[in-house]
């Protein structure tokens, strides 16, 4: 299990339970009566992946119960287990082993997330998005879901970046054609280029197989173009660079203006919101430490 996640998915589990009797203990459901959770982060299942365990569960059935919690209509949605439902249709299976757990929608998602997270399952985008829908859906701040999954909440606030990028790149990142450190780093363009521009470019860096570090490369090298062109005889053409520099790495908008004859001047940095604005914070302390 990945270190930092905190108490096991177990234990988790077992945190909300209503009791321990027979409703905890493994049962056998028909397949047809479970269903995935619509709001489930992870979206994207590699076919090849899936095609081998629906042939080990063919061969051994499915050893590993899946956690649901049941519905009002008789159903049971999936807690934990998607990957193994969808092998055990795939293999034929007609029924399935199931723990029973009573979580609300909020609870039922928090799990979800957290066991992808420690299995690292889950993409950049699907992570982003789970903690998109914890913050925008159930109120959670970025410090309470950064104490929930065990990551810092500069991991969260970095995490929620890339879903400034088009869709048409978060798909790329979604089939893994795109790692998500490839879409952060083209996240500065998205402020300076018109959408189509910033998709034109993630294909390019797909096609040509760029690392993360060519990949800032090819991002610095656009803005650079893009900033002689608006300013043909910029004032002061080390500043802008280290502006533009500074920008890539950080991910969001720098300026630094020194007047002309004066031995002082200004450096902006922009903030998307109040925790964001923390961050930023305790970012900049932590490099001048």
């Amino acid at each position: 299990m990945k270190k930092g996640l905190g108490k096991g998915l177990d234990a988790l589990l077992s945190d909300n339970s209503i009791s321990t009797d027979a409703s905890t203990g493994i049962q056998t459901v028909s397949i047809y009566l479970v269903e995935p959770n619509r709001k489930q982060p992870r979206k994207y299942f590699d076919k090849e992946s899936l095609q081998a365990l629906a042939e080990s569960i063919a061969e051994n059935g499915l050893l590993q119960p899946l956690v649901v919690r049941p519905l009002e209509d008789g159903r049971y949605q999936i807690i934990s287990g998607e990957r193994r439902w969808r092998a055990s249709r795939m293999a034929g299976l007609i029924e399935i082993p199931v723990v029973l757990r009573e979580e609300d929608d909020r609870r039922t998602l928090e799990l979800g997330l957290i066991e992808n997270l420690q299995r690292e399952d889950l993409n950049g985008v699907e992570e982003a998005e789970g903690y998109r829908i914890l913050s925008e859906t159930y109120g959670l701040t970025q410090e309470q879901i950064s104490k929930k999954v065990g990551k810092s909440r500069s991991a969260i606030a970095n995490a929620l970046r890339i879903l400034a990028l088009p869709e048409n790149v978060l798909q790329m990142v979604l089939e893994g054609r795109l790692s998500a450190g490839h879409a952060r780093t083209l996240l500065p363009l998205c402020d300076s280029f018109p959408e189509s521009e910033v998709i034109r470019t993630a294909r390019a860096v797909a096609e040509k197989n760029l690392s993360v570090r060519e990949t800032e490369a090819l991002v610095k090298s656009l803005l650079s173009k893009k900033a002689r062109r608006l300013v043909p005889r910029p004032k002061n053409l080390y500043l802008d660079t280290a502006a533009r520099d500074i920008g890539a790495r950080w991910g969001r908008k720098v300026k630094i203006t020194a007047p002309k004859g004066q031995s002082k001047g200004r450096i902006e940095l922009e903030f998307y919101g109040d925790e964001d604005l923390n961050e930023l914070i305790q970012q900049l302390l932590q490099e001048g430490e």
